[in-house]
């Protein structure tokens, strides 16, 4: 279950929506979906997912069965196996409550995987940017030109900033915070990343370029006084390898696949 989830249950409730709230309320063994897994239930849409399959297909259709109803909702003992064609293995329980009678904000949230300031709202910080949406992460979307945001409104967890000097804005990261720097300047990136750098507690950094440009920044880097160890942490090109193309969005899969795998 993420913010985005609790977000809409939220909105849908302030409505008057008619829905349904299926939740895994306990597991046993090998299941798709662990306990406090939600789902969002009405009519016409489904937010949200409890694993898939006829399981989850299953359980639309008896949360929607119980949209008419009034009262306090069921619950279904499930065995994950033949009958339901999954091979888990594993035993659920689902739990289904009328969303009227459900408070979505005590609903707790996962730590955050990592907390992120983005430098660069260009096509490659809006690729990442779309990806990261439905991820439980905390982002500093930073760039000094406020036009090359889109319009189009962002969830909770990512916060644009139009800020200048954009750099100062390494200073207001917590300890261990992740990096990523692809702005439209050269002058700009490494005015960045030395700042990162001279902080030094960074749990990631990534560079957007070449090993040309790595190579270039790292000399410079070492005349301002950037030590070698220090250097070596700074990952550039950026992206996990082996994923060929320099399309943004192919670009953007990689680069996240690295975030979320640094923040495992």
């Amino acid at each position: 279950m993420n913010a985005a989830l609790r977000d809409a249950a939220l909105r849908w409730r302030a409505e008057g929506r008619a829905a349904v709230v299926v939740e895994v309320s306990a597991t046993r063994g090998s299941v798709p979906r662990g306990k406090g897994t939600r789902m969002l239930v009405a009519a016409g849409e489904v937010l949200g997912t409890i694993g898939g399959g006829h399981l989850e297909w299953q359980a639309i259709e008896r949360a929607r069965g119980l949209l008419p109803q009034r009262g306090e909702g069921a619950v279904q003992h499930v065995a994950l196996g033949p009958g339901l064609g999954q091979c888990c293995g594993g035993a659920l329980d689902l739990a289904y409550t009328p969303l009227a009678l459900c408070d979505p904000a005590a609903w707790p949230l996962p730590a955050p995987r990592f907390t992120l300031q983005l430098y660069g709202a260009g096509h490659v910080g809006r690729a990442i940017v779309q990806l990261l949406r439905g991820i439980d992460c905390r982002v500093q979307w930073i760039d000094e030109r406020e036009s090359e945001f889109p319009p189009d409104p962002l969830p909770p967890h990512i916060e644009r900033v139009c800020v200048e000097p954009v750099e100062a804005e390494v200073a207001a990261a917590p300890a261990g915070a992740f990096y990523l720097v692809l702005t439209h300047s050269h002058d700009l990136d490494m005015a960045i990343v030395y700042a990162i750098l001279k902080r030094g507690d960074f749990g990631f950094l990534g560079l957007i370029g070449s090993a040309t440009k790595r190579a270039r920044f790292e000399a410079r880097l070492r005349r301002r006084g950037i030590d070698e160890a220090t250097l070596a942490r700074m990952d550039c090109p950026i992206g996990l390898p082996g994923i060929g193309g320099k399309e943004p969005e192919i670009i953007a899969v990689a680069v996240v696949a690295q975030l979320l795998q640094r923040g495992a």
